[in-house]
């Protein structure tokens, strides 16, 4: 199929426009999950910098505990110094807590009871120092080993370590979400690309097919340029035999007809003979006849009358006949050519079938090969006449020494072209009159079968019609062969002749 210039640029278009959507869902999906990407990103360092809050709030809690007790237990001042250190921190981890908590909605934890806790906590460690440096250490002991204290711390890091194990959760599901978003970002891309990739592949294909059309189109023009010389000159070879075909028509034409004209001009003399003599013998009215007048009007009414009629009739009728040939052939050229798939072998079955009791009647055969045009497009209607005239021949010639023998083959003449041998063992026809056969009112070798010698004529004129040749090749004695030449697809031939 020709792969014109509109189906490129629709296909072109296509791909752009494909290519285009699959380029824009790509940039939109790549928008989007970078966009989720940061947003879960942007939780996950939240998520994290309060869980590192918390944990350091637990680090500086446990810290300044340990110190609390080692210096009450020891007595040791250098116990302090983990507790004041870890009691100055506090108060900004403590803020640092809070600002990473409002920050995130992941995950909810008691402020307010956090808060009450740790404020708890440190005031019983500061109550204990603060008897420590009374000098009262019993009583400061006495306290830490009362439950209050580590009551509170154990509120505290219930409520901590809950804290800290939602947010390991979280965070988990974050990093899976994160995973999971970048794994679809990269099977977005990779298909994306592989999408692209096919489009520009197909864009390819299309391109290349349309240069391979290009340069076959190229080729043929160049082909067609190379040989439109000799296409005109075979065209004015044709137009040449045309017109001395016209001028041979004309003479035969004028020819056949002038002499039954001649015939009935001179019988018409004839009658006027006749008539005188008719008239002598009628218009007597009464005189008296000599014997040789009577005589004379009784020859012209019992011999000359009838036989100048009967001439004149035989003379009309041959004319009529000429000119109903001529009629015939004068409507092959003017009927209008239907080409259509026609399968040649089943054609030439048919036509075959319609002589098949006359040629078995005389032990023949007939034999038929056209399986090599599948391809045929013509006009069936002129191809079923032209073999019908051509069988009838075969029938009508053949030899009464022997059976009748009709070979027909069908051979492919490269891509355009079909080539067609009807061949029998008849007659024969002599060298001489090969071409002769084909003209109007001529017939070749002994007459004892009736016609008029516009056979042959009718099939070169339906032939020639289907843009092919007729020839014959044929001995006397020795049977014919008629061969047809025609174009393969004769749609082609009538768009490129302009018929």
């Amino acid at each position: 199929m020709p792969f014109t210039n509109t189906k490129f640029a629709r296909s072109s278009l296509l791909m752009l426009m494909v290519g285009a959507a699959v380029l824009a869902a790509i940039v939109v999906s790549s928008v989007y999950l970078a966009r989720s990407t940061q947003s879960y990103f942007a939780d996950v360092v939240r998520l994290r910098d309060l869980r590192s809050s918390s944990a350091d709030m637990m680090l500086l809690l446990r810290a300044a505990e340990a110190g609390q007790r080692g210096f009450l237990l020891s007595r040791d001042r250098e116990f302090l110094e983990p507790y004041l250190a870890a009691t100055e921190r506090v108060a900004a981890s403590r803020s640092r807590f809070q600002k990473a908590y409002d920050g995130q909605t992941a995950v909810h934890f008691p402020v307010e009871q956090f808060n009450e806790l740790l404020d708890a906590k440190l005031a019983e460690m500061k109550r204990t120092l603060d008897l420590a440096e009374a000098d009262r250490f019993d009583e400061a002991i006495t306290l830490v080993r009362e439950a209050t204290g580590r009551e509170i711390m154990d509120s505290i890091s219930s409520l901590l370590i809950t804290l800290i194990r939602d947010l390991d959760e979280r965070l988990s599901t974050g990093i899976q979400e994160l995973n999971g978003t970048a794994g679809t970002l990269q099977w977005a891309t990779v298909g994306g690309g592989i999408v692209i990739m096919i489009v520009v592949g197909g864009a390819i294909l299309v391109v290349v097919q349309h240069v391979r059309e290009l340069s076959h189109a190229h080729r043929e023009v160049e082909a067609l340029n190379a040989g439109l010389e000799e296409r005109v000159d075979e065209r004015t070879e044709d137009l040449m035999q045309a017109n001395r075909e016209i001028q041979r028509y004309a003479y035969i034409v004028s020819h056949d007809l002038r002499a039954p004209l001649v015939n009935i001009m001179g019988f018409t003399s004839e009658l006027d003979q006749t008539l005188k003599s008719i008239r002598a013998y009628v218009l007597a009215d009464g005189d008296k006849l000599s014997d040789d007048q009577i005589q004379q009007a009784r020859l012209a009414v019992e011999e000359d009358l009838p036989e100048a009629i009967s001439f004149i009739r035989s003379s009309t009728k041959k004319m009529d006949g000429l000119i109903n040939a001529i009629l015939k052939i004068s409507r092959d050229g003017r009927r209008e050519l239907k080409p259509e798939p026609v399968n040649l072998q089943e054609l030439l079955e048919a036509t075959a079938a319609s002589i098949n009791h006359q040629v078995t009647d005389g032990d023949g055969e007939v034999s038929i090969s056209a399986q090599a045009a599948r391809n045929l497009v013509t006009d069936k209607f002129s191809l079923e006449q032209i073999f019908g005239n051509l069988f009838d021949n075969a029938v009508k010639y053949k030899s009464p020494q022997r059976p009748l023998q009709l070979v027909v083959k069908a051979y492919a003449v490269g891509r355009t072209a079909l080539r067609i041998e009807v061949q029998d063992n008849g007659r024969g026809i002599a060298p001489e009159d090969h071409e002769r056969v084909f003209e109007l009112f001529r017939r070749s070798g002994l007459q004892d079968s009736p016609g008029e010698g516009i056979g042959l004529a009718h099939v070169r004129s339906l032939v020639r019609n289907l843009g092919g040749e007729i020839t014959v090749t044929s001995t006397l004695g020795g049977g014919s062969t008629f061969i047809v030449r025609l174009p393969m697809d004769l749609s082609q031939y009538v768009r490129s002749h302009g018929v």
